[in-house]
């Protein structure tokens, strides 16, 4: 099962960078040719409404082990080091330990989804205003370059498998762990394949469900979901 694409199908997209501070209902600005940045904490640091807004949480889209991402040793090698610094479990380089290979598989378990239910969402933008007068929010609001995230993905462990070009010896697995300080499990998964489990306390994100707000003339007319065909995070 490819995590990918079993996210998209739900509207989320997976986080690839190393920025992982992603909340509900935080205000992104996704003006052309530019990097997403964050713009507001929250809408209601921006916008003002009545309507209230519930956080819905529930089990998570059935994403456990069994659905993977699978990367060329190099690229996934870095995109793991990106991943295990963004969560604090860079104890050291992977990739100073881990020079050669052939793929690394990438999953995550103990997940759980919190949603903010669009129709809400819409309801609040439509009997709003904004919080101040801001001629650079209403500029930016008009040429619909405003991103809200009204679902997050959350996960507690990251679970990495890497096939090597090597027999896995116990006492290099002995080594890592050492290294890692308890941070990071490491065991053979198989004669050429080893295997890398985080222990989180705590949930992080890895996946994200984004609406493009549609303003007209200081109007609100709609939300798009983006994250079904387009990566912005």
């Amino acid at each position: 099962m490819n995590l990918t694409k079993t996210l998209r199908q739900q509207g989320y997209d997976l986080i690839d960078g190393p920025v992982r501070n992603h909340k509900l209902l935080q205000l992104w600005l996704k003006s052309p040719y530019n990097e997403v940045q964050l713009y507001y904490a929250h809408l209601s640091h921006a916008f003002e409404s009545k309507v209230p807004l519930t956080a819905l949480e529930s089990a998570a889209l059935s994403i456990d082990a069994a659905a993977t991402n699978e990367y060329s040793f190099h690229i996934g090698i870095s995109l793991l080091e990106e991943i295990l610094n963004a969560l604090h479990f860079n104890t050291f380089e992977i990739s100073s330990k881990i020079k050669s290979g052939k793929k690394v598989t990438i999953a995550y378990t103990d997940a759980i989804t919190r949603e903010v239910p669009i129709g809400e969402i819409q309801n609040y933008l439509a009997t709003s205003d904004f919080k101040h007068a801001n001629k650079r929010l209403l500029k930016n609001a008009n040429r619909n370059n405003i991103l809200i995230i009204h679902g997050v993905l959350f996960a507690k462990n990251l679970v990495v498998t890497i096939d090597t070009d090597f027999k896995v010896a116990s006492d290099w697995i002995a080594d890592l762990n050492q290294i890692a300080e308890g941070k990071l499990d490491f065991e053979i998964a198989a004669e050429n394949k080893l295997k890398m489990v985080s222990r989180g306390h705590h949930y992080f994100p890895i996946a994200i469900k984004a609406d493009r707000i549609d303003f007209d003339k200081g109007h609100f007319n709609n939300t798009k979901l983006i994250t079904d065909n387009r990566r912005f995070f």
